[in-house]
């Protein structure tokens, strides 16, 4: 929530830019038919600061231990169980990046670096546990049918024998919930290798953001009749996927994990933008917006300002995120 200059500041300059950012959200569906959907096939890469540059070469490595997994899938695991944090401890006893609980990390939990120790808190150490014992799983049910990834994580959540005995991932709902969560929250940590579909949302978002320009931010604000209508910038982009139908997490650095990331010469309006001071570590963004186009968003900027119109373009832009509603239902409420 650095301070930044305003771009519009007058009303007839506010009147201009809508008019501006309503041709630009008619164009969110004239080109929503000619863009390729997904992340795509072919190796996996991550995501730009999607995961800390402490631990992004360590799963960009054992991401590729085995067939069954890949870097973005390895590091959506790990999102979804700790948020990258090294020393979270569960109420069930799990402990450190990868929550292994005492039993499974006697058994599974490797010497990844190498140092004569296996340390459940070391990332070096668990980051590769996780992948090995992930392998370990998918080599199990190596010959059941279906999918070999949804196999190794339906054995991660409800055991491998349930996975044999179903011939897949079994008919629980808890298990067949989990495989989507991690599935669909893979996308978040990869690499697109081609443009990505917009989000049929965007428009309403932009809509919304744009009535309450003019609003004077507040810290912590979401927009309540007790807080007099007023946001933050997380508190103003949650709101405008939610008058969508789009469950946003409320912190910045959660909301960039709710879609894959197009590149900055890829973004379109309704996008999130994000800035942070360390740009190879998404969990240190600071700052959020929804793109308008022409290289501008709405946000809330900071204490003593009001919603507006903001260049993106500055030292700290970190990047995007398109919003899609399975991402958005994907990620984790506690991290």
């Amino acid at each position: 929530m650095t301070v930044r200059k305003a771009w519009i500041v007058a009303g007839a300059a506010a009147a201009a830019g809508l008019s501006f950012v309503m041709l630009l959200v008619v164009g969110v569906y004239v080109v929503a038919g000619n863009l390729v959907n997904g992340v795509g096939g072919g190796s996996v890469g991550l995501a730009k600061g999607a995961v800390p540059a402490a631990y992004s070469a360590l799963v960009q490595k054992w991401g590729n231990l085995c067939s069954a997994i890949n870097p973005a899938l390895l590091a959506a695991q790990l999102y979804q169980e700790s948020g990258f944090n090294p020393n979270a401890k569960s109420p069930a006893k799990a402990e450190g990046i990868a929550q292994f609980i005492p039993g499974t990390w006697a058994t599974h939990g490797i010497d990844g670096d190498g140092d004569g120790d296996r340390d459940v808190w070391d990332p070096n150490d668990a980051i590769p546990s996780a992948a090995s014992y992930d392998c370990k799983l998918a080599s199990y049910v190596k010959d059941v049918p279906g999918d070999p990834t949804r196999n190794m994580l339906a054995s991660y959540n409800a055991g491998a024998y349930a996975v044999i005995k179903y011939g897949g991932v079994p008919p629980y709902k808890e298990t067949q919930n989990y495989v989507k969560t991690i599935t669909t929250l893979e996308k978040s940590f990869a690499a697109p290798v081609t443009r990505v579909d917009p989000s049929k949302q965007a428009a309403g978002a932009i809509y919304y953001a744009q009535k309450k320009l003019g609003t004077p931010y507040l810290w912590g604000g979401n927009g309540t009749p007790e807080q007099g209508g007023r946001f933050d910038c997380s508190g103003l982009t949650k709101a405008a996927y939610a008058s969508v139908g789009i469950t946003l997490p409320r912190v910045a650095n959660d909301q960039y994990n709710a879609g894959p990331h197009p590149k900055r010469s890829e973004l379109l309006p309704g996008d999130l933008v994000f800035f942070s001071n360390d740009l190879g570590n998404s969990r240190a963004i600071h700052h959020v917006g929804i793109y308008v186009g022409g290289g501008y968003m709405i946000d809330a900027p900071y204490t003593g300002a009001v919603i507006r119109f903001d260049p993106i373009d500055t030292a700290d832009y970190f990047g995007a995120t398109r919003v899609t509603e399975d991402g958005a239902k994907a990620l984790p409420t506690n991290v």
